[in-house]
């Protein structure tokens, strides 16, 4: 199978992308652990589709002085997960022109959500995730964006966290390939039709894919096995594809040639 999951940890699931990604997981018989804030939204989950197919737990990944102690939890009393899908994210417009600055600890709140939570759940899932792939076939999942490739200035935390986390995922894919069968996967999206917007007031909710659309055509990349699952694209689509590209072949020969240089130590 090029999707060989059985029990996949979605965190950032309470709505959305994440929401509606964990029920394309258990209609397509993938149990699901969901987390989130929002406790009466995982109990509406778990309700749904029945405690034989789902579970869940409440858990703010911006707390991360906690999540290693979350990942021991998660591990004990699910020994059989065998994927962590990281999908949480936060997006806020800033105008850095704003006289008298614009709110600096909401950018670096936005910031610490998107990319330092990710970075520590990788830290503390990372052993046992490497553990579980020497035998069976395991994986991280990433939620990305095609903004993390061409950032949109409106909304620069947001596109800087997720070029961040995107340098993050390459990197730790490459370093990976020497060592370990784990797979690190990265969904992209274009704008999608979701609560993320809701900053923008009732028009929020209208910009971008429908949800629907993206999830069938994301859920099908990841049915393909690809590492790099893009759906749509920021402004004209050849040239952006072209970008992403080249972008990564050169990055995975600049690669390569560290690993010489290390070698020839």
């Amino acid at each position: 199978m090029s999707f060989p999951y059985k029990h996949i940890l979605v965190i950032g699931a309470t709505s959305g992308i994440g929401r509606a990604m964990a029920e394309r997981l258990v209609e397509n018989g993938i149990k699901v652990t969901v987390v989130g804030r929002r406790k009466e939204r995982l109990d509406e989950f778990v309700s749904k589709y029945g405690e034989d197919k789902a579970s869940s737990m409440v858990f703010d990944i911006s707390a991360t002085d906690k999540i290693p102690e979350f990942a021991k939890e998660v591990t004990t009393k699910y020994p059989d997960l065998d994927s962590v899908y990281l999908n949480a994210g936060v997006q806020r417009a800033h105008d850095l022109t704003k006289e008298g600055g614009w709110d600096l600890q909401e950018f670096n709140n936005e910031f610490h959500t998107n990319f330092t939570s990710a970075v520590s759940l990788v830290h503390a899932f990372l052993p046992f995730l490497k553990a579980k792939a020497e035998t069976q076939p395991a994986s991280f999942i990433f939620t990305g964006t095609n903004l993390a490739i061409v950032p949109a200035a409106s909304m620069p935390a947001y596109s800087a966290s997720k070029t961040a986390l995107n340098v993050f995922v390459l990197s730790l894919r490459e370093q990976l390939k020497q060592s370990s069968k784990l797979k690190i996967i990265e969904v992209s999206p274009p704008a999608v039709q979701t609560e993320l917007h809701d900053y923008m007031g009732p028009h929020g909710a209208k910009i971008g894919m429908p949800l629907n659309q993206f999830i069938d055509e994301a859920f099908s990349g990841l049915q393909k096995g690809l590492d790099q699952v893009i759906v749509g694209s920021v402004m004209d689509k050849e040239t952006f594809f072209d970008i992403v590209e080249k972008r990564r072949s050169m990055f995975e020969k600049l690669a390569a040639v560290m690993r010489g240089m290390h070698a020839g130590k």
